[in-house]
């Protein structure tokens, strides 16, 4: 499925999701977000899943950006299609169910809410192409940065670091410079069949 990812000064599309926390909450007791529950300056959304290698590599990078940012709240959204009677021939990855995402996010011990987005619907409302694929906004919550989050799938040799520099501009005041940085990762696991 192709989508077309939000524009720069495009408004953050609302959404409301049942998600799950490192420690804070199991599939069992989730909670549910809204875009209104993430009040800080900046907000970073990361469209991610569990099987993904390079979704996995950044996990940690994700993590140390929520832990540097007083004054920016990071989410994570999984969109992947987990069934395989709605795959309809495409891929899909029962490893990245809610259950599943509720133990990595205990196992990993997220410091952000990870997020299921099960009709897709908040995947296509953003563009969300790939994992992961970030989003980050201002405190109008427009769009100021979408791409990649940094330059090195890896982590091993980062020399640019797109988010954090987006969420330093937008805590500063500055324009961000820097157009889209095409998402490195695994393509969005859309659902084939209605």
């Amino acid at each position: 499925m192709e989508v077309q990812p939000l524009d720069d000064g495009e408004s953050a599309p609302d959404f409301e999701l049942p998600g799950v926390t490192g420690g804070e909450y199991a599939t069992v007791n989730y909670k549910t977000y809204t875009l209104e529950d993430f009040d800080a300056s900046a907000l970073v959304v990361v469209f991610t899943c569990n099987h993904c290698p390079t979704a996995q590599a950044y996990q940690d990078r994700i993590k140390a950006i929520q832990a540097d940012y007083d004054d920016a709240d990071v989410v994570a959204i999984n969109s992947n299609n987990t069934i395989e009677e709605y795959a309809g021939g495409n891929e899909y990855y029962p490893t990245d169910s809610f259950e599943h995402m509720s133990a990595r996010a205990d196992v990993a011990d997220f410091n952000f809410p990870y997020l299921r987005d099960e009709s897709q619907e908040v995947a296509k409302s953003y563009g969300a192409q790939c994992t992961p694929h970030a989003f980050v906004f201002d405190e109008d919550r427009e769009l100021v940065y979408q791409g990649a989050i940094d330059d090195d799938r890896e982590g091993e040799d980062v020399s640019e670091q797109y988010v954090r520099d987006a969420i330093d501009a937008v805590l500063s005041g500055e324009e961000y410079p820097i157009e889209t940085i095409s998402p490195m990762g695994c393509s969005t696991k859309w659902r084939g069949v209605e």
